[in-house]
């Protein structure tokens, strides 16, 4: 098959480079653009950029120009990297000159007729982009400890319902970007504060989790309440989480709906899907950042520690790699859903 040219926005940052590490040799997508800020504008990409991937960027890549991002582009999807202090117009004028933009940012995720999607849960969601004012799309992934929590609670919120939920995270340096935290705030320390980060948290997993009508989403009634923490880790979100029930609930009851868990996309052979998007360990002391982060190459959520909780029902720790599955591997695997549901053949500039 011929495969489709793609842009990344925000290609010199860290989630841009975490794009560019797993499109290259995608199957069905194939990088021809690259777009920064006019700073780099104009200049070879091995160039400018302080490339941070362990995979050798190759000399292909290395040799593309990038554009600014007033650019017109020949690409029809868009991955965006951006930051949020920019992307929110960067990413809708693309969409209204017809482009769909599959963006990391946060700027757009509770738009009423943006699609905030993780495609093992709401993939019908992706229907919401035909209410958006533009010619072309955009679509959006959640926070990166979003992510993790709202894949954990989507069988537990479908078979027994819930009620409440509180998480506190330990979230990896590398979530900050490059150069992320400064080495004497971190070393040796935990900095109980993440700007913007518990909100996120505590409504995101609503709009994930809740119902779309047609016209709207009807938000998820349960509760969270989110404290977040940056901890000296490089990789990998670890977030530990009580549950609140609708009705009574046995920690082997949990753990078999973890474990039996395949999503809407179980069927549709999209490449970067992990075969199994939640991975139930046993072990007392897992998961672990160090030991557990890369199963099923970054893509699965890990859940452990599932037990009692004497004061809500039951309580578990949480992992998943905040830069792939947090962060560009959801967005990829949102451009592979859309291409599978034939929404990218809409749209043509």
């Amino acid at each position: 098959m011929k495969k489709i040219s793609v842009a990344i926005l925000g290609a010199t940052g860290t989630v841009g480079q975490k794009f560019i590490s797993l499109l290259e040799h995608h199957p069905w997508f194939e990088i021809r653009e690259l777009v920064a800020s006019e700073r780099s504008a104009g200049q070879k990409y091995g160039e400018v950029c302080h490339w941070r991937e362990p995979r050798a960027l190759s000399s292909a890549l290395a040799s593309l120009v990038i554009k600014p991002p007033t650019a017109s582009l020949e690409s029809v999807l868009l991955f965006s990297g951006l930051d949020s202090s920019v992307a929110g117009e960067i990413e809708a004028r693309y969409a209204h000159d017809g482009h769909v933009v599959i963006s990391n940012s946060s700027n757009h995720r509770l738009d009423t007729q943006v699609p905030l999607v993780i495609p093992e849960i709401n993939a019908n969601h992706l229907r919401m982009v035909q209410t958006q004012p533009y010619r072309g799309a955009i679509i959006t992934n959640p926070n990166c400890s979003t992510m993790f929590l709202s894949m954990t609670l989507a069988p537990l919120y479908k078979n027994f319902g819930i009620k409440h939920v509180i998480v506190t995270t330990m979230q990896a340096i590398s979530g900050a970007g490059y150069p992320g935290v400064a080495s004497l705030d971190i070393l040796g320390n935990i900095i109980p504060y993440i700007a913007g980060e518990e909100q996120k948290i505590e409504t995101e997993p609503l709009k994930i989790l809740g119902t779309w009508d047609g016209a709207q989403v009807i938000p998820a009634s349960f509760s969270i309440s989110a404290q977040c923490n940056r901890v000296p880790v490089v990789d990998g979100h670890c977030e530990s989480i009580s549950i609140a029930f609708d009705q009574q609930v046995s920690v082997s009851q949990v753990k078999n709906a973890l474990r039996s868990y395949q999503g809407e996309i179980a069927d549709m052979a999209l490449p970067s899907a992990p075969s199994a998007p939640i991975i139930v360990l046993d072990q007392v002391d897992r998961p672990q950042a160090r030991l557990d982060v890369n199963r099923a190459e970054g893509m699965s959520t890990i859940v452990g520690r599932i037990r009692s909780c004497p004061v809500l029902d039951i309580k578990m720790v949480i992992l998943g790699h905040n830069t792939i599955r947090g962060a560009a591997g959801a967005a990829l695997l949102n451009a592979e859903l859309c291409y599978s549901q034939g929404i990218l053949d809409e749209y043509r500039l």
